[in-house]
């Protein structure tokens, strides 16, 4: 099977990762159903990258019926090791303008009923989520961002901040927006989690990239967000999205020196004696470094 260390997911705008060559499309089957569809794998500065589209490629997808588990897993299987999300968001704060990046470093959980182990059905592991997003990766990002965003038209990079993760598809009521703003949060989206759960449990590194499209609802001299805005906003900053990948990629340590690369080694507290040949089966991948 190929393979690709580092992976892209595209959220909403963001359907296809230009620029890559030597492009195919690889179809993969997971126990935890299909993936939101094929897996582009190419190269870009010669390096081998994965991408997928998190709401498809029509985005047919809501947020809340994401496969998030087949998303990740089928990336792990793959080789993946590192993965930045794209994604559009609300600014909860005056100073994250319209256009502005956020390289967010906190999370906080609003989704409701959506999967977020592959530990289940006689497995039971508790990884540690303090820092959900990858400190190292995120910044490298950041630092990227700053370098070769503002040359594309893009306005300011915010390193650092708290994601909100709501369940959507509806956008936040006022009363919800002025909360989340009470508790310092700094930006609003819908897709983050469980996906950064599910990355730490696969000892993937996980950073997002989040362009601000939007005020939310709290701002009382800016329009109400509609998707129409949010998706002008988005496009706009296409451009941006572009520079900031091809500097990544070149800018990722080739190593991997932080907590994501062995989140496992001391979580999974269910006796390895116990631990089903069906579980390890349904879990190959992630579970292929600690042997029973």
């Amino acid at each position: 099977m190929p393979e690709a260390t580092i992976a892209f997911i595209g959220g909403s705008g963001m359907y296809d990762l230009a620029g890559l060559v030597d492009r195919e499309e690889l179809i993969v089957s997971t126990p935890f159903g299909a993936p939101s569809g094929p897996i582009v794998l190419g190269s870009l500065e010669g390096v081998p990258l994965a991408f997928i589209a998190r709401h498809g490629a029509e985005h047919s997808i809501s947020p809340s019926e994401i496969p998030a588990r087949a998303n990740v897993y089928a990336l792990k299987d793959i080789g993946v090791e590192r993965i930045v999300s794209i994604t559009a968001v609300g600014s909860l704060r005056h100073e994250i303008r319209p256009r502005d990046v956020v390289v967010p470093d906190q999370i906080i959980d609003r989704t409701k009923g959506r999967p977020s182990t592959f530990f289940e059905n006689g497995i039971v592991a508790h990884v540690a989520f303090a820092d959900p997003f990858c400190p190292v990766l995120s910044g490298v990002l950041a630092d990227v961002s700053d370098r070769e965003g503002g040359s594309a038209g893009q306005r300011k990079v915010h390193a650092g901040g708290t994601y909100v993760a709501m369940e959507g598809p509806q956008f936040s009521t006022r009363a919800e927006s002025r909360l989340y703003q009470s508790w310092q949060a700094s930006i609003i989206g819908m897709t983050a989690l469980p996906e950064a759960k599910l990355a730490r449990e696969a000892e993937i590194c996980y950073a997002t990239l989040a362009f601000a499209t939007d005020y939310d609802v709290w701002h009382e001299s800016e329009d109400d967000v509609t998707i129409e805005v949010v998706v002008q906003h988005l496009m706009a900053n296409i451009a941006s999205a572009k520079r900031i990948i091809s500097g990544l990629v070149r800018s990722i340590p080739s190593e991997r020196n932080c907590v994501c690369e062995s989140a496992l080694r001391d979580a999974i507290i269910t006796n390895s004696a116990s631990i089903s040949e069906e579980a390890r089966l349904r879990l190959g991948p992630i579970l292929q470094r600690y042997p029973p």
